[in-house]
């Protein structure tokens, strides 16, 4: 599959005014949570509460044309009861009002599908906070006996323009706050019980 060119240009090189761990500082703060900890210059690890959940977070840029994008990534990993390798993408359906989730299979065996769409939709809980959820990208791959989720919102990210020269964090509201975290706990249970 063809990546996009910005991607493919940003994959190489750090963009001009690029400042790594700012975004994640703002974000930090943004959180409010306490065992907000960094793992290094661009990543983060914190914990949710009572659930046990441990969460990576890290930066990620986009570069387009006079400007870049820095994108905060949230990751989660759950035992998988079953093994095998599997790609899916969650996106929202309807073009003006949110419908629904869409499902997309990238990689893996074709009746992982179907099962995982019952396993995210049942779960109320977690379908209410998905459809609340503003996020940019939502990944699940299925490696071995392991669930990697990578989750990217359209919050916790910093716009930087040149021309005219201007930074912008974009900040998650209390509400998108609460439903990602809603949302990441909501994928341990129903992925830990897939």
């Amino acid at each position: 599959m063809l990546q996009k060119l910005s991607e493919l240009f940003s994959a190489q090189r750090a963009p001009a005014g690029y400042r790594p761990g700012v975004t994640l500082e703002y974000l930090r703060r943004n959180l409010g949570l306490a065992g907000f900890t960094s793992t290094g210059p661009t990543g983060a690890v914190f914990g949710l509460g009572d659930s046990g959940l441990q969460v990576a977070v890290g930066e990620r840029t986009e570069s387009q044309l006079l400007m870049h994008l820095v994108m905060t990534e949230f990751v989660i990993k759950v035992p998988a009861s079953e093994q095998g390798n599997a790609r899916f993408e969650l996106h929202h359906r309807g073009s003006i009002r949110r419908t629904g989730l869409g499902f997309r299979q990238r990689a893996g065996a074709p009746t992982l599908l179907p099962r995982l769409e019952v396993a995210l939709t049942q779960d109320q809980a977690l379908h209410h906070a998905l459809m609340v959820l503003d996020f940019k990208r939502l990944r699940i791959e299925l490696d071995a006996q392991q669930w990697q989720v990578r989750l990217e919102h359209m919050g916790g990210s910093e716009v930087v323009n040149r021309m005219p020269a201007f930074r912008r964090y974009i900040a998650l509201s209390g509400a998108q706050r609460e439903a990602l975290f809603d949302v990441l706990t909501g994928l341990k249970r129903a992925l830990g019980a897939f």
